[in-house]
Order: C-alpha cells, then sequence, then structure tokens
C-alpha cells in the first residue's frame, strides 16, 4: 500500500516522503497512530504543494542572508572597552557586544552568526567571519579601543 508520511518513522522515512509500505502495517500501525495517510490523488498534490511551499521558504531564507552577507562584508565595527594602564582590558568583547554594534548600523545580525573562537580581550582589529546560513558567509572587521 503506498502511503504518505505525516512524521518521521523510525525505519520507514521521513515526513513527507511517499512509501510503498505491506497493507497490514499500513493499517495497524501507520495509519492508525496518524503517523501516515492513504497516498490517493488529493494526498499526492497535498504533499507536493507542501514540499514547493517548503523549497519557496528556503529559497526565501537564502536570499535574505545573502542580503544581510552583503551588507556585513568588509565592514568596520568600532567598540570601545575599559583598559588598565598596561592595556590590559576589564572584560571583554563577545559576539552579542558585536551584534549590537551592528544592531546601531541598522543590520541585523544574530549573535550566534558570529563566529568568535574566543572573546576578544585586547584591543586592536580583528576580522571575524559571520556564517549567516550554512552556504553563506561574510567577513568584517572589529576594532577594539580602550576608553
Amino acid at each position: 500500500m503506498k502511503v504518505v508520511l505525516l512524521k518521521d518513522v523510525k525505519g520507514t522515512g521521513k515526513k513527507g516522503e511517499i512509501k510503498e509500505v505491506a497493507d497490514g502495517y499500513a493499517k495497524n500501525f501507520l495509519l492508525k497512530n496518524g503517523s501516515a495517510k492513504v497516498a490517493d490523488a488529493s494526498a499526492m498534490s497535498e504533499n507536493k504543494i507542501q514540499k514547493d511551499a517548503q523549497a519557496y521558504h528556503k529559497h526565501q531564507e537564502f536570499l535574505a542572508a545573502k542580503e544581510i552577507a552583503k551588507q556585513v562584508e568588509g565592514k568596520l565595527v568600532t567598540l570601545k572597552i575599559k583598559c588598565g594602564e598596561n592595556g590590559k582590558t576589564f572584560g571583554s568583547v563577545t559576539s552579542k557586544e558585536i551584534s549590537e554594534a551592528f544592531e546601531k548600523l541598522g543590520i541585523n545580525l544574530d549573535k550566534k552568526k558570529v563566529d568568535l573562537k574566543e572573546p576578544i580581550k585586547a584591543t586592536g582589529i580583528y576580522e571575524i567571519t559571520a556564517r549567516i546560513y550554512p552556504e553563506v558567509s561574510a567577513k568584517f572587521k572589529v576594532e577594539v579601543v580602550s576608553l
């Protein structure tokens, strides 16, 4: 029997897939638990519409990520931090502070997207990468100066 899976089913398939399964398995387990429905014409067309919508939304996310990357690429953000007499900083610059600096520039860059290996604890200019989407990244510079 052909069924359209409504949920991920271990050993059978992922949500949205059309699978050929044994009649007993389909009737007694998949259909009864609401994990699948019979793959008739309406179910197949509904499944295709959902997949098309999913692909469209993924493409829109990709385009939005490319736009953010274009805005971020090559920018220089200056952050001020308190420093002692010998150049040591009090505290550090984190991805949250970098994200807030971009927010002030009108660019919405999530702090989780800033790829900072470790917090910045000294003054200077640092080149940082933002991984905005799986295939989209942008490089920018952060200048840390003392107050």
